[in-house]
């Protein structure tokens, strides 16, 4: 019986939770193994007929997670009885050259690379494929005026499609961080017990170069025995940052959908249920799934950094969690990705609505352009504030529109002629460079999205 969600299938798509396999991370620690032991044999480490024979049982795809497992039974070593079930595969002249020059956390932290490796190709193009849907929905919408709100409150006129593209280049620099980071995060160590190379001595930085090439990951530099793990936080980072951006879409959705707003909805579809109890109700479930389960990944951060600093040359105490953290946070940003991209992709814009909010405050929302043409006709900024301010008062006690109140106070009609007043009651010339804008988001990010490496 699965005990976590992940496990029961309720969370984390098939392609990237095969990359998290038992069988996948030992197929992974063998092509290293295999990597090696051809690369030593390419420079006459060991001899060239072994090196063949190793690698060739080593991709064999014949040494299961199963037999290992029985092995380790008894060794209490999972590293050793890796070794141990390649060895009972190879021929016996093969033998005593399996695992040579190598330590456990070769096998350990190259394959954790590994797996960020194959976790980075399923994510990027999911985020390039992002925005570009968030981009297309920007400039549908690039021209209707919308409420714009700080505080939570009605601050100015936006853009409806200035959201969109809000998002949209934010996940596009998600693409250029991730591309950014392989280099530093994706590293091969074959350099042995404490990150010297002691047996494969003046060649093991030459070995370590082919087996990384092989296996499509960039040598280690220096490390003691394991990797830094300030590489593993900065991959672990970067996830919840991506999963941050995806909870900030799904807050303003769920912000937008609340029944005093009602400017978008979630898709709801034929037979689903929104409550239990009350059957009218539609909630965006999906997007309070996206903010949770972004809490979950932002937790890994903290942990991430509590196992930077090991002991030495290295100890344990990082090793437990993370065989949680990095399959937890690629698995779930996944599922986010995944949901986000079909929230987007169906979401219900209500037009209507958008246009009737603007005008929720009796014209209230206007009062920035008000100001201003106040101060182009030579008022003081700060008497012209204060007059803004307290005729906005009052139409609001009195509940009539912002508009006719301006008209009837002296203040403004010895400046302002009622045309003029009227004219700047129009929210489509309040968009300022909304359109600019969003036609440079748009290409920056099919910039970025047709630049997108195949690493």
């Amino acid at each position: 019986m699965a005990i976590l969600p992940i496990d029961g299938g309720r969370y984390g798509t098939k392609e990237m939770i095969e990359i998290f396999t038992e069988q996948k991370k030992v197929d992974y620690q063998l092509e290293i193994e295999g990597a090696a032991a051809i690369s030593q044999s390419e420079i006459n480490m060991i001899p060239k007929g072994v090196g063949k024979k190793i690698f060739k049982v080593a991709y064999s795809g014949k040494i299961t997670a199963k037999r290992i497992k029985q092995l380790e039974a008894k060794s209490d070593h999972d590293t050793a009885a890796l070794v141990e079930a390649l060895s009972e595969k190879c021929p016996e002249d093969a033998r005593p050259w399996i695992h040579y020059g190598l330590t456990s956390n070769d096998l350990v932290d190259t394959s954790n690379s590994m797996q960020m490796r194959d976790a980075i190709q399923v994510i990027e193009p999911k985020i390039a494929t992002m925005a570009s849907i968030l981009v297309k929905k920007s400039i549908k919408h690039a021209k209707l005026p919308a409420v714009g709100r700080t505080h939570g409150q009605h601050a100015s006129i936006i853009s409806f499609g200035l959201k969109f593209a809000n998002w949209a280049a934010e996940m596009a620099m998600h693409v250029k961080r991730l591309e950014e980071i392989k280099k530093r995060t994706l590293i091969c160590k074959t350099l042995g017990v404490v990150g010297t190379g002691s047996l494969m001595g003046a060649k093991s930085l030459k070995i370590q170069k082919r087996v990384a090439k092989r296996l499509r990951l960039y040598p280690a530099e220096v490390t003691t025995q394991v990797v830094p793990r300030e590489r593993y936080a900065e991959y672990v980072f970067e996830l919840a940052l991506i999963g941050a951006t995806l909870e900030k879409i799904a807050v303003e959705v769920r912000n937008l959908q609340r029944t005093e707003i009602g400017e978008v909805a979630e898709q709801f579809k034929k037979g689903q249920m929104g409550s239990s109890a009350v059957p009218v109700k539609r909630n965006p479930i999906k997007s309070e799934r996206v903010s949770s389960l972004s809490k979950l990944v932002r937790s890994q951060v903290g942990l991430s950094f509590e196992n930077i600093p090991l002991w030495h040359e290295r100890d344990l105490s990082n090793s437990a969690n993370e065989r949680f953290i990095i399959p937890t946070v690629s698995i779930l940003v996944d599922e986010m990705l995944e949901t986000m991209t079909r929230i987007v992709s169906n979401l219900l814009i209500n037009e209507k609505r958008i246009v009737e909010n603007l005008y929720i405050t009796k014209g209230q929302i206007f009062a920035e352009f008000v100001l201003e043409a106040l101060i182009k006709k030579g008022v003081p900024r700060f008497v012209a504030y204060r007059d803004v301010q307290r005729v906005a008062f009052e139409a609001k006690d009195k509940g009539i529109p912002y508009q006719d109140a301006i008209k009837n106070d002296v203040a403004f009609s010895s400046k302002l002629t009622e045309k003029e007043i009227d004219s700047i009651f129009s929210p489509e010339k309040h968009l300022g460079a909304s359109p600019a804008i969003i036609s440079n988001v748009e290409k920056s990010v099919r910039k970025t999205v047709k630049n997108l490496s195949s690493f």
